[in-house]
C-alpha cells in the first residue's frame, strides 16, 4: 500500500485507514467482531484507525482491539464538547485506550475549537498528543475551517470528499496544499449514498474489483489527500478497501467516469 506524508509533520502514513463510525460501537459481548476487523485491517497494510467520543464504546472497542499493535499504528481520534474540562476527561480516556499517547487529536467538527486547541496545544507539548487537527463534515463550515486552518495550530485536517462531494476541492484542498497540511477524508461513500453502484461491466475500464474500491481510489488518485477512512464492521470489506490503497492511480478521464458513474 502506498504511504504518504501526513503534511509538515512528515509522518509517512498509509493511503487507507480504517474509521469507525456506526461500526464499533459494540458491547462487551460483541468485541470479537471488531477485533477481526482491526487484525484484517493491519494484515492488509491499514495502519490509521480514527475514531471519537462522539462514537459510543467505539474508542475503547478500539483500543482492547489493538491487542498489542500499539506501537505499529497510528491513532487518529477527536475531542467533542463544548466543554473545556469534559474535553480534559475526554483525552484523559483516550490515553487509557491508546496506551498513553494520542498521535492525532482532532476538534471534532470545530466544536469550541478557540478553547480545545488552546489547552491541546499544551499536551501536545508534553507529548501526550502528537499532533493537532480538526474536522468537519458540512461545507458550510468551510469558512470557519479555513479560519483555523490559517491559524498555525494545526496539522491536519478531516473532511468529506467523494463523487457527490466535492467542494472540498475547490477551496479546502488547495488551501491544505498551501499550508502543507496533511488530509484525512471522511464519509468516502456519502454514508452509503453511492451505493448500490453500477454493474461490474461499467468498472472494467478502471481495473477494479467493486464500487468500493473505485470511489476509494478515485480520492486517493488526487495527490492532495493523505489518507482516507471508510469504516466496516466486515472483515471482508476491510480487506477489500485495502486493495484500493495500490496503484496506478485513475487519471482526469477514469477519475470522470467514476462521477459519472454516481450520478
Amino acid at each position: 500500500m502506498e504511504r504518504r506524508r501526513l503534511g509538515k509533520t512528515g509522518v509517512e502514513v498509509p493511503v487507507i485507514g480504517l474509521g469507525t463510525w456506526l461500526t464499533f460501537d459494540l458491547g462487551p459481548r460483541d468485541q470479537s467482531l471488531a477485533d477481526e476487523v482491526v487484525k484484517t485491517s493491519f494484515r492488509e497494510g491499514i495502519r490509521v484507525f480514527d475514531s471519537s467520543p462522539m462514537y459510543g464504546r467505539a474508542q475503547e472497542v478500539l483500543g482492547r482491539s489493538l491487542d498489542g499493535r500499539r506501537d505499529d499504528v497510528f491513532i487518529a481520534t477527536k475531542i467533542w464538547t463544548p466543554s473545556q474540562e469534559q474535553g480534559r476527561f475526554q483525552l484523559e480516556a483516550q490515553l487509557g485506550y491508546f496506551g498513553g499517547r494520542v498521535d492525532l487529536e482532532q476538534v471534532h467538527n470545530l466544536v469550541a475549537w478557540q478553547q480545545h486547541l488552546t489547552w491541546l496545544e499544551h499536551e501536545r507539548e508534553e507529548e501526550r498528543v502528537r499532533f493537532l487537527g480538526a474536522t468537519h463534515y458540512q461545507a458550510s463550515a468551510f469558512d470557519e475551517l479555513e479560519e483555523v486552518m490559517k491559524g498555525g495550530l494545526i496539522d491536519a485536517i478531516q473532511v468529506p470528499y467523494n463523487p457527490h462531494e466535492r467542494e472540498v476541492a475547490r477551496r479546502i484542498l488547495p488551501l491544505a496544499e498551501e499550508l502543507d497540511l496533511g488530509v484525512i477524508v471522511m464519509r468516502p461513500f456519502a454514508e452509503g449514498g453511492l451505493f448500490p453502484g453500477p454493474p461490474p461491466s461499467d468498472l472494467e475500464p478502471l481495473g477494479v474489483q467493486s464500487w468500493a474500491e473505485a470511489l476509494l481510489k478515485w480520492i486517493v488518485s488526487d495527490p492532495r489527500v493523505t489518507c482516507v477512512i471508510p469504516a466496516t464492521a466486515s472483515p471482508e470489506h476491510a480487506a477489500a478497501n485495502a486493495r484500493a490503497g495500490e496503484g496506478p492511480w485513475f487519471d482526469a478521464e477514469q477519475r470522470r467516469l467514476v462521477e459519472t458513474l454516481a450520478g
